[in-house]
């Protein structure tokens, strides 16, 4: 099989939880696209990242079912693993920084793809949900504490592609910071966190703190 890392992203304070993510550093091993998407398929990650230009930092971004010009946990791990200023997708070119025990990318809420964003009264209403059916993607928060920006989220993608709940949702994570128009500190999953925050012009920056795996 073609080798590949395994990355935690978007880890909680004692480096525990994130979201698991797949990269093959050598995407000329597997060149066409149904390869590729056969490959993430088989490696059952939320997301597999194959990088093209490892200098560029040029990736390509699968889910087990689709291929995606975008998203926001997989940049993260991708930039933390390249060390690159930037990150080239099919969306548009993602910024990247790394900032002690964080590493942030900086993208557009357009780039991502589309997401409902529903609130619920109480963080204890978002931990007690239960899967829904397949359909929407539901990207479920409250206010934990609402003055410090503090949010409690689960994510529930809705492909049927056998990824249930995603443990930590980048680009979900910038759709709701470019709604609410100010930083925030997400709790999402069993305890990954993100954090983020909106800058000039439409652009918002994701971050959080990455893990080698394996």
């Amino acid at each position: 099989m073609t080798d590949y890392d395994v990355l935690r992203v978007f880890c909680g304070p004692r480096g525990g939880y994130g979201n698991e993510l797949g990269v093959v550093r050598e995407g000329s091993h597997i060149p066409e696209r149904a390869d590729r998407q056969e490959f993430a398929a088989k490696l059952g990650f939320s997301e597999t990242v194959f990088v093209d230009d490892p200098e560029r930092g040029v990736i390509d971004i699968y889910t087990p079912s689709v291929r995606l010009a975008f998203a926001g946990y997989p940049c993260v791990g991708a930039a933390w693993l390249l060390d690159v200023p930037e990150l080239v997708t099919p969306a548009g070119v993602v910024g990247a920084r790394l900032d002690g025990e964080f590493c942030w990318i900086e993208a557009r809420a357009e780039w991502a793809a589309p997401r409902t964003l529903r609130q619920y009264p109480t963080a204890a209403d978002v931990d007690a949900l239960e899967v829904p059916p397949p359909g929407e993607w539901l990207y479920a928060w409250a206010w934990e504490d609402e003055a410090a920006g503090r949010i409690r989220a689960r994510g529930f993608p809705g492909r049927g592609d056998g990824i249930e709940e995603d443990e930590a949702t980048g680009a979900a994570a910038l759709q709701l910071t470019a709604r609410l128009g100010r930083a925030l500190n997400i709790v999402q999953g069993t305890g990954s966190q993100i954090l983020t925050a909106p800058q000039p012009e439409g652009w918002v920056e994701v971050g959080g703190r990455v893990f080698l795996e394996r």
